[in-house]
């Protein structure tokens, strides 16, 4: 009996693992066709697309090449949406990760992709050909654009100049690229937000902007929800080291006790840095990955929105250093 007892649990600890890497295998993304959509390229489109790629989504950050030697690592000129190897520059990726390309260029960009091809990839991630988008690209939060408003950014996508540059295809880890697979979902029809609802609005920018995933800690590769905004992420880069900070609205460790005047002067006082050029990094301290440079330029009612959302939020007693070290 023993024996028939031990042969059982030897079986399960050999075939469940296996099964469960079987059915990751195997499994398949939730795929839906690209839309047979052609978007117009009007001027409101086009300026409310660049809007979102320079100041809200912050896609050049991404997918474009940077020179951190300044503050805020402002975009190389002649670099916008070319692409860039993104393990390169932070540590603890899984493998070799790549923002690709993005622009108009046929060869090594997006320049034959059709305009649905390109939303979907935006919203849902799945690429042209079909392949899976590391969410590194937050296409979760995309999800949740707007269909005026992703219109509106591959609009101004369908703008940018062409630059050849080839790049190596992203190449995940065992077995992160099986975990992937569960995450593109079909966005369908997305209406968009309801500006006149200040809070609703707020949390839909905070969304489109990332908030969340930069400032929620990660546990084990996942954002560890009971601290969600509260801060703590670290990124380990080859420029720097910086934490993100608490922004829920604690009182002692958050931006509880802010005021939306204050809120809105830290982010406008970097507006001189984006119109005349960031000051070169003076050392730890000075440098950071927050998306100051784009943010300062946003509208007074976008900001006010995001500072009337995230007031909302549960406090969250959490200290955080955003520079370690450097004190």
């Amino acid at each position: 009996m023993l024996k028939k007892v031990l042969i059982s649990i030897v079986l399960a600890v050999i075939l469940i693992p296996s099964a469960v890497l079987a059915w990751l295998y195997l499994r398949k993304p939730a795929v839906a066709p690209p839309a047979n959509v052609k978007v117009a390229m009007t001027p409101e489109r086009i300026a409310r697309g660049k809007y979102l790629f320079e100041n809200v989504c912050d896609c050049g950050g991404c997918h474009s090449q940077r020179d951190f030697t300044r503050f805020g690592g402002p975009v190389i000129a002649g670099r916008v949406g070319a692409g860039d190897v993104l393990s390169a520059l932070l540590e603890d990726l899984p493998g070799t990760v790549v923002a690709p390309n993005i622009t108009t260029d046929p060869a090594t960009g997006i320049g034959l992709w059709t305009d649905g091809e390109k939303i979907r990839a935006i919203r849902e991630g799945i690429d042209k050909h079909g392949r899976i988008l590391f969410p590194m690209m937050p296409y979760p939060s995309y999800r949740k654009m707007s269909d005026d408003d992703v219109q509106s950014l591959v609009a101004y996508l369908n703008t940018l100049p062409a630059v050849n540059n080839l790049l190596v295809r992203t190449v995940l880890n065992f077995p992160v690229g099986l975990m992937i697979t569960g995450v593109p979902q079909p966005a369908g029809k997305v209406a968009p937000p309801p500006r006149n609802d200040r809070r609703a609005y707020g949390e839909y920018m905070v969304t489109m902007g990332g908030c969340g995933d930069c400032h929620t800690p990660l546990k084990r590769g996942q954002p560890e929800q009971a601290l969600a905004f509260a801060g703590g992420r670290v990124f380990a880069s080859s420029s720097g080291t910086v934490v993100s900070a608490n922004i829920t609205p604690d009182t002692e460790t958050g931006i509880g006790k802010w005021s939306e005047e204050f809120f809105l002067k830290k982010f406008y006082d970097y507006k001189d840095y984006a119109e005349h050029g960031p000051p070169a990094v003076s050392g730890p301290k000075s440098f950071t990955l927050m998306p100051w440079l784009g943010l300062s330029q946003l509208a007074p009612e976008d900001l006010g929105a995001i500072y009337t959302y995230l007031k909302t939020l549960k406090p969250i007693h959490n200290a955080v250093e955003t520079h370690p070290g450097t004190n």
